[in-house]
């Protein structure tokens, strides 16, 4: 076993790397090949063009960005300068930005203008009408987001309002700063959804960031000579607390696909001889139908992570000929993941259990009645202590409700610890909808859906489905004759992120209830699921 890096936060981690092979390849995303030296340099770059718009200690720096090369040096930048990063889904519509926006208090936003056929300056502008108006600096104010000082924008339309990221970081000659950020701040705040209508701002900091990334890395057999690919967004825990950190804290090489397709991702794992692989449920499955043949035949690629269940995990073995991938359990909660499964152990481990916990973290399974802690065999609700998230930003209640008064997590999951000490999912204790690796609250659903002029009651859950875990179906009670299913997933289509659309909706003249009033969530779950099976026996 390496080390661990020695690296308190990511500037320096990142900063140990170029001193130590400067010329190791860091990162490869799209046309961009940056050694360790290069991507340092460009974070000096960045932190000088964040510091000349104000940016400063206990700061927040934005990024609603796909995954393009700037992402990691802007990122890191801001944390130079001891701000934080918030980083935004960019499926964002306004009515999402609306709650990132004012919960982050961020003061500079920098995104690019739009993301494939998704407009973001326009979402943006919607919310933000000042946007369109010049200043003689730059700068501006919004009643909307008093916080917020600057838009920068890397693409090519840059409203009058906003900064162009290429003009500013033009003829900059970059700083060596000595690092503002501390071990114990947060690096990053990622939202997740959870059971309230809204979500959550999650910091993660700096040095727990790195031993966590450091320690999945070695459950996963990461050294400085691997090539790790990943195609899921940064902006999840998976990318910028998982993937990212344990690459850089290795020195080892990331390839970073912008978006996920199986051909283009095949493509780039055999021109990069990738050597690891982050892969979701659903891109094992794309990539097996699609491709598997080829990615066999990328005879370096041994390693990889995954979030999956026994099926999948045994489909990248079989199908895709990753040996060494891992399964894996966490949450943003607990810096992306909390138990991992060992490269070296045999493939039905792997695929039956999600691992032991990782060096500095503790699990129990308790008894959701009367809180007891179970013993090994018995399934509970599991709680996670060592390297979680301190707290929910702006949300005591939120905290209160997820963190027993002694300090453990409460992850909503119902698990086995076996006697070995590793873990097993058994399922879920809340409401939580997982798709396609993404959680996505019914509640916020919910709400957003309450809104509509035409919707008189509404439920939203989950439903099984065979490639993407869950899916999101709702139920509505119509104010109107004319509201039909289509035209209700055609209203949170232009309005909300593509993941919360409900993959299906049902009108219905009443939701079910007991004589007292109480919701019947069985029989809706029951109706989820047939209406889920009939729409795919109707598309296959």
């Amino acid at each position: 076993m390496a080390p661990e890096p020695s690296a308190t936060t990511l500037p320096s981690l990142l900063r140990d790397a170029a001193a130590h092979t400067p010329d190791a390849e860091a990162l490869v995303a799209g046309s961009t090949r940056w050694t360790y030296t290069q991507l340092a340099e460009q974070t000096d770059l960045a932190a000088d063009v964040l510091a000349g718009l104000g940016v400063g200690v206990d700061d927040t720096v934005a990024l609603l960005m796909p995954n393009i090369a700037e992402w990691i040096p802007v990122a890191v930048g801001a944390m130079t300068l001891g701000a934080r990063v918030d980083a935004f889904n960019t499926w964002v519509k306004a009515y999402d930005l609306d709650h990132l926006l004012a919960s982050s208090a961020a003061s500079v936003l920098v995104m690019v203008d739009r993301v494939r056929g998704s407009d973001l300056l326009a979402e943006l502008e919607s919310l933000v009408p000042e946007l369109a108006e010049g200043t003689t600096d730059g700068s501006w104010r919004t009643t909307r987001f008093p916080a917020l000082r600057h838009v920068v924008v890397l693409g090519e339309r840059v409203p009058a309002g906003a900064r162009s990221w290429s003009e500013l970081s033009a003829g900059v000659a970059p700083t060596l700063r000595t690092p503002a950020a501390r071990p114990g701040s947060p690096a990053f705040v990622l939202y997740t959804s959870g059971s309230t209508s809204r979500p959550k701002a999650v910091p993660l900091c700096h040095r727990d960031l790195i031993l966590n990334g450091f320690h999945i890395g070695e459950r996963m057999g990461i050294t400085a000579t691997d090539r790790v690919w990943f195609g899921s967004p940064l902006f999840w825990s998976f990318g910028c607390a998982n993937a990212l950190v344990n690459t850089m804290s290795h020195g080892a090489c990331f390839v970073l696909q912008e978006q996920f397709n199986p051909e283009a991702a095949a493509e780039l794992m055999t021109a990069e001889r990738v050597s690891a692989a982050y892969l979701l449920p659903s891109m094992i499955d794309a990539l097996a139908a699609a491709v598997a043949e080829r990615i066999c035949g990328i005879t370096t690629l041994r390693t990889g992570a995954t979030i999956g269940r026994p099926e999948e995990v045994r489909r990248a073995v079989v199908d895709l000929g990753i040996d060494g991938i891992c399964n894996v359990y966490g949450s943003t909660e607990t810096y992306g993941n909390c138990c991992v499964t060992d490269h070296r152990t045999p493939p039905e481990v792997r695929m039956s259990t999600q691992g032991e916990p990782l060096p500095g973290v503790q699990v129990r399974v308790v008894d959701t009645v009367t809180g007891d802690v179970l013993p090994a065999g018995e399934p509970g609700e599991m709680q996670v202590r060592g390297r979680v998230t301190p707290g929910y930003l702006g949300d005591a209640q939120a905290t209160a409700a997820a963190f027993t008064a002694d300090g453990w997590y409460r992850t909503g999951d119902r698990m086995v610890i076996r006697p070995d000490g590793a873990v097993t999912f058994v399922g879920r204790t809340t409401d939580m909808i997982k798709t396609s690796g993404i959680n996505v609250s019914p509640a916020e659903v919910e709400s957003f859906l309450a809104g509509h002029p035409d919707v008189a009651e509404v439920v939203v859950l989950g439903a099984p489905h065979p490639g993407r875990d869950e899916v999101v179906v709702a139920f509505v009670v119509a104010r109107s004759a004319s509201l039909t299913p289509e035209a209700v997933i055609a209203w949170c289509k232009v309005r909300i992120a593509g993941y919360q659309v409900p993959w299906a909706v049902a009108v219905v003249d009443a939701l079910p209830r007991t004589g007292t009033g109480k919701l019947v969530r069985r029989t809706l779950q029951e109706s989820a699921a047939r209406l889920v099976s009939t729409r795919l026996e109707e598309v296959s």
